[in-house]
């Protein structure tokens, strides 16, 4: 079974036992004043298997349904006994990482709160971007376009979204966690990069 489907479950265990339990959400969430004030670095963790709605829950795990089988699968043919490590690695450090900008900016903040597995969904979609960056994405589910004409935009997207802070999304997360993604994969396998870079080289718009 993939550790994907086990990841899935457990967020959605621990997320709806939240919905009906302020005191579980509170103590689970990513509130970078409390962190700060009482050490409780677990919340990078926890917050990232809690959510703010059912709406928020299921897009996200619909998403890490789509493309966390095939991260795992390729983590498998290049990484072998270590594959299952290394993802669940990718998975929870970029949850981890993609608070590190929320915590600093809001450290003093007691009424900033933030939640979702988005940041580590990010991290696994854009670790399929780059093995496989002509696979086929879709944009709000209907608007298919290949993987790095979809990375490119949403960066791009986070990046300003970010700056202007005009919604109650934690768009520095997405950022840092798709970048996240990227990098820790080119890590463990620098030849990534190149590859990257000769598919899209190989690719035409109409082909």
């Amino acid at each position: 079974m993939p550790i994907t489907y086990i990841i899935i479950g457990l967020t959605v265990v621990v997320s709806m036992s939240a919905f009906n339990n302020a005191e579980l959400m509170r103590k689970l969430i990513m509130n970078p004043y409390t962190i700060n004030a009482r050490q409780e670095y677990y919340r990078f963790v926890t917050s990232g298997f809690i959510h703010g709605d059912h709406m928020h829950l299921i897009v996200n795990m619909i998403s890490l349904y789509f493309f966390g089988p095939t991260v795992e699968a390729i983590f498998a043919l290049l990484f072998g006994k270590l594959a299952t490590v290394y993802f669940i690695a990718l998975y929870i450090l970029a949850i981890v990482v993609s608070d590190f900008t929320t915590f600093f900016k809001n450290k003093n903040n007691p009424g900033y709160n933030s939640l979702g597995a988005s940041g580590g969904v990010c991290a696994i979609i854009f670790a399929f971007i780059l093995f496989n960056p002509l696979g086929e994405l879709s944009l709000y589910f209907f608007i298919p376009m290949k993987g790095f004409i979809f990375g490119f935009l949403y960066v791009i997207y986070s990046y300003y979204s970010s700056k202007k802070s005009y919604d109650n999304i934690n768009h520095d997360a997405h950022l840092w966690g798709a970048l996240f993604g990227i990098v820790f994969c080119a890590i463990l396998y620098p030849p990534s990069i190149p590859h990257f870079i000769e598919q899209i080289l190989s690719w035409t718009p109409f082909q």
